[in-house]
Formats: C-alpha cells, structure tokens, sequence
C-alpha cells in the first residue's frame, strides 16, 4: 500500500479559494456526513481528534496535540496531521498537515458564506483579528473580492499595523466602533468571552461572519447583533449547542433554533442566500470533522492532479 505524504509548502501553491469554495458547494450535495470528536488531556496538554465519514467522499481523522508549555522551548503549540482513507476499501489514501488542512478549512468555511450571503459589490472589508486566521481571511477574501480595501482591527494595535503592511490595500484601525460601521463585510477571528461586536453599530446590507468562538463560553457578537440579523451556520449539528454564539442567547430566549434559517445542506434547495441588498446576513463558522474532510480531499486532488 503507498499513500501520498503532503506538506504545507509543497502543497499550498496548488490550492486556490475560489475552487475550493466550488468543491465545498459539490461535497454537500452528498450525503450528509457522520462525525465524531475525542477529547485526551494530561494537565494542560489535550489530544483532539475529529473524525468524519461521507458515503461518496471517504473519511479522515484529524489529529491534533495542544502542548501550551511549547512555545516556552521554541516548538509550536499545535502540531497534528490529517489522515484521508479511501471511501471504496479504506485504505490510507494520504496523510496531509495539520496546519494546511487548518487553514484552508477555517477562511474557506467563511468565503463561501460570504460568496453566498454578502453582497456581490461588497468594496469595504473589515478583519477583526491580526492573527493566523486574520491573515488567511485576508488572503481568501481577497481572492472573491479582488477590488476590496481591508480595514484590520486588533486588541494590540501594532500587530494589525504589522498585518497591514504586509497586504496591499491593507490599513489598520484603532476604532473598532467606526470600522463596522463603514464595513460592508465584516469578518471576526477572535478568541473573545465578551462580545466585541455591537449590534448598535451594524448597518443595512453588511455580512458578519464569525468564526472565533468555538467553546460555549465564547462570543463575538451581542445580542442585539443576532436579533437584528438573519442567521446561517456551515452545519446545524456543530453549532447549535456546541457554540456559546448561539448556545447563551438560545438559553436566555434571545433567538430560538427557527432564527437559525440554513446551513450549508441547504445550499442546493435555496434557502441559503441573500434575499435583497438592505438586510443583514450573519454567518457562524463552526468548522467541523466534516469539513476538514471535504478539504482534504480538495486538496488531494489538487495534489494528484499537479
């Protein structure tokens, strides 16, 4: 048995956003995916791993060890790999990186949405969030939205400054409140308990995309922002209930599970869209082993068919 051994820069100049989010579109019209997580911890160090099964695609485990102590001794903190099997016998088919798999999956979960739900003259983007995921938003978004200026706001305002300078038509911003309100996208990876984004500020026509929390303690929008919105996840069955976005204003009678209007399985009947150019679209980006699947075999393809 052989099986491809895929790394992140032996790889990543085959894979583009706009394809990918094409390859996303055509996985869910499968069969809807099974999907599993397990949780090891020792102290602080945890093992994550996420399995996913669809009939048609094949499956894969992502495995993933965060070791906090790392970074002390110059080793990163997250380190893992993604194993992809054959959906005909089952047979180990690749084993890709963790981090590749990662970061196409986390921005290009949210363009799609963006592709689906903002508006397609969309010219001001703004990043909440300077780091790894904010620079892969960055790039993603602007492979869709190619004439768009980005704003980048950071807790820290010399790491968006830093992240600016590295973009064309890139500027940071210390003005968070002033920055929404000016964005017609605005697109959030932040690791907030408290929500930074204020419903209040929100304006006709804008696309919010969250993708920071990811535990049930965690939010980056307030209330105010998911009455005022129309809502959409990448999967019903990794968010509601998972996701302190939704799970904390579904607890307090904020919003209830019909304010959750689609997920990505309904992007084939229809009610996945935008409806007109003045309502406010908010998208959760809740990843999922499903979606690490669907990428990986993306780019497994991509790295067959260089």
């Amino acid at each position: 048995m052989s099986f491809e051994i895929i790394g992140f820069d032996e790889a990543e100049t085959l894979l583009d956003w706009n394809a990918l989010c094409e390859a996303l579109i055509q996985s869910h019209k499968l069969p809807k995916a099974e999907i599993a997580d397990t949780f090891l911890y020792r102290g602080s160090d945890t093992l994550l791993s996420r399995a996913a099964w669809i009939d048609g695609l094949g499956l894969a485990t992502k495995a993933a060890t965060i070791f906090p102590d790392n970074p002390a001794v110059n080793l990163p903190m997250v380190n893992g790999a993604v194993n992809l099997f054959s959906d005909q016998d089952g047979q180990l088919e690749a084993l890709i990186d963790f981090h590749l798999v990662t970061k196409w999956k986390t921005a290009g979960d949210s363009l799609l949405a963006a592709k689906k739900l903002a508006r397609p003259d969309s010219h001001n983007i703004l990043i909440v969030g300077a780091g790894t995921v904010g620079h892969s938003l960055r790039n993603a978004y602007g492979a869709a939205f190619p004439d768009a200026h980005f704003t980048i706001w950071n807790r820290s305002p010399d790491a968006a400054t830093k992240m600016a300078r590295a973009f064309p038509d890139t500027t940071a911003t210390i003005d968070l409140e002033s920055a929404v309100r000016g964005a017609d996208i605005v697109t959030s990876a932040t690791m907030t308990t408290a929500p930074l984004i204020k419903g209040d500020w929100m304006q006709a026509g804008q696309h919010i995309d969250l993708i920071g929390a990811y535990r049930p303690d965690m939010r980056e929008v307030d209330d105010a922002a998911l009455k005022r919105a129309r809502i959409f996840v990448d999967s019903i069955d990794t968010t509601i209930g998972h996701i302190g976005e939704l799970m904390i204003p579904m607890a307090s009678g904020v919003i209830t599970r019909d304010d959750v209007i689609a997920d990505y399985y309904d992007l084939a009947t229809g009610p996945f869209k935008r409806n007109n150019d003045a309502e406010i679209t908010l998208f959760k980006n809740g990843g999922g082993a499903h979606l690490d699947l669907m990428v990986s075999r993306y780019i497994l393809d991509a790295w067959r068919a260089r």
